[in-house]
């Protein structure tokens, strides 16, 4: 893990895992900005690093599937840092509310999840690659999820088959793939990491998961890949180690 100080975007970030991603990284004494697509949210949330744990993260208004907004936010971080060092693509959504079986998922659904978890993070990555290029020891994350892996979702006992958000998750993990490989030159590490179950609003709040907080802490040590670490890329990782694409 990187102790040199990080100039980091977090999208998604003020609540759940995102909010404590940030928390965790600024403790570090890094410059975190926290990034939500609703102003109002994002400012509280920054207001309550503050207020409730001493810590100073900056805010930026960034909705990934507007891309003016993406191309917004890149300017502003741009005129006060000059880089990038780490993006973290955090913000996406499930709508695990909602029926998601193969034979019956309901097209406009399967559109409204590819939005974010997949077209926006795209657009989000590409936007702000240039200030990752001008970056130091640069890393690109992906926070996806165990059934994102098809290895992992073929086995016979395997359950939770939610076609919209798992496919479009899938779909990202074969873009950062793609992505790595372009990079992997300009030493650029590019990864995903699934924190596994873990209790958040993204599932309904369901029991038994992890705790935000140690989410997190694993997503935080692949964020905070040092200059050591420059074979750490096109990696799926989980807190057990490497899971299968």
């Amino acid at each position: 893990m990187s102790s040199q100080k990080r100039i980091i975007l977090v999208t998604g970030s003020n609540s759940g895992i995102g909010y404590d991603l940030v928390k965790f990284l600024a403790s570090k004494g890094h410059i975190v900005y926290l990034a939500a697509r609703n102003e109002a949210a994002g400012k509280e949330a920054q207001q309550k690093l503050k207020q409730e744990h001493n810590l100073q993260v900056k805010f930026v208004q960034l909705d990934i599937t507007d891309l003016k907004s993406v191309q917004a936010a890149k300017d502003t971080i741009e005129k006060a840092e000059g880089k990038l060092d780490v993006l973290v693509n955090n913000a996406g959504i499930s709508y695990m509310d909602q029926p998601q079986n193969a034979s019956t998922v309901d097209i406009s659904l399967i559109r409204k999840t590819f939005e974010p978890n997949f077209y926006g993070m795209i657009q989000t990555t590409q936007t702000f690659l240039p200030l990752l290029r001008k970056g130091s020891d640069p890393v690109i994350l992906l926070n996806t999820t165990d059934m994102s892996s098809n290895t992992f979702q073929a086995r016979p006992d395997s359950s939770i088959h939610t076609v919209a958000y798992n496919t479009s998750k899938a779909a990202a993990n074969s873009y950062i793939i793609a992505l790595a490989h372009e990079l992997s030159a300009e030493g650029i590490r590019v990864n995903a990491v699934t924190p596994g179950f873990t209790t958040t609003k993204l599932n309904g709040y369901a029991t038994g998961g992890k705790t935000t907080e140690q989410a997190a802490e694993l997503l935080g040590e692949w964020a905070l890949l040092g200059p050591e670490d420059k074979h750490k890329t096109r990696l799926f990782w989980s807190d057990k180690g490497q899971f299968p694409w």
